[in-house]
């Protein structure tokens, strides 16, 4: 089934519908999601909706454009939900080796570190201080041995340059909502990093995304929808959700020349090997 990647179902604009929304999902032939932190209210109840819905997983961390007041003591509570899961994790393990029967056996929800990244398109953080926060929520990654979701938009460069310096390897991480050209995508798969793309590639002027779509290996690309935002064609300007997600397969699919069943198959595998689930 459809894996999205990348959604913000704790946006307010769920806020009227959430639960329905959610329990839709599998009749769009969604069968998992990824929801992102953006800051650390974000990145809490992120973990909250993993914990309510099965079929739903986390990512916690803090977006460049939130960075301008970020401290050590933030990056720690970030660290402090990773670890307090692990230490639940943990726990219930070490009942069940002592023949102990657990009523609930707690699953690891928290699988990546995000959106973390740069974003020189608006200039009310300064490059500096988005860049120190950057490194700092790479090392923090490093240190929980958890992949990364980058966010970068104006700053291809200077992404590239940080994540060749602290986050490399495989599986390291996904390049969310990839907006560069394809030969940057070529660098960026060097380092380790899926690419994800969503609504853009449906776009009439989406000529990059598409040319992207076209370039990347099937084996690293993944789907997100980055809801509620980046609806796909038709749809562009709607709120958008991860029922809108076969849009985005079928031109996936066509750019590629290949079934939508291929699409969604590697793209959940891929998904799944990044997030190590």
């Amino acid at each position: 089934m459809i894996f999205d990647t990348h959604a913000h179902y704790d946006d307010p604009r769920f806020s009227e519908d959430r639960d329905e929304i959610l329990r839709s999902l599998k009749s769009y032939g969604v069968g998992t999601i990824c929801n992102i932190g953006s800051d650390l209210e974000s990145s809490r109840t992120s973990v909250e909706l993993s914990k309510q819905y099965p079929f739903i997983y986390a990512a916690v961390g803090i977006h460049p454009e939130n960075v301008a007041d970020t401290t050590e003591e933030d990056l720690d509570t970030l660290r402090q939900m990773v670890l307090s899961e692990r230490l639940e994790i943990q726990k219930a393990q070490q009942l069940l080796s002592e023949g102990i029967d657990v009523y609930f056996l707690p699953e690891k929800k928290i699988v990546a570190i995000g959106e973390i990244g740069l974003d020189y398109y608006w200039e009310e953080v300064p490059h500096d201080l988005q860049k120190k926060w950057f490194v700092r929520e790479l090392q923090l990654s490093q240190e929980l041995s958890l992949p990364v979701v980058i966010h970068s938009r104006d700053a291809a460069k200077d992404t590239y340059d940080i994540l060749r310096e602290y986050k490399t390897g495989e599986d390291a991480g996904i390049m969310h909502c990839y907006g560069y050209s394809r030969e940057m995508a070529r660098q960026f798969l060097d380092l380790g990093y899926d690419i994800g793309l969503g609504g853009v590639v449906t776009f009439k002027n989406g000529r990059v995304a598409k040319e992207v779509a076209e370039y990347v290996p099937l084996d690293r690309l993944v789907l997100e929808t980055d809801c509620p935002y980046m609806a796909p064609h038709p749809h562009r300007g709607e709120r958008n959700f991860s029922g809108y997600l076969p849009l985005v397969v079928t031109e996936i699919a066509r750019i590629k020349g290949i079934s939508e069943e291929d699409v969604i198959a590697a793209t959940e595998e891929n998904a799944r090997r990044i997030y190590r689930m």
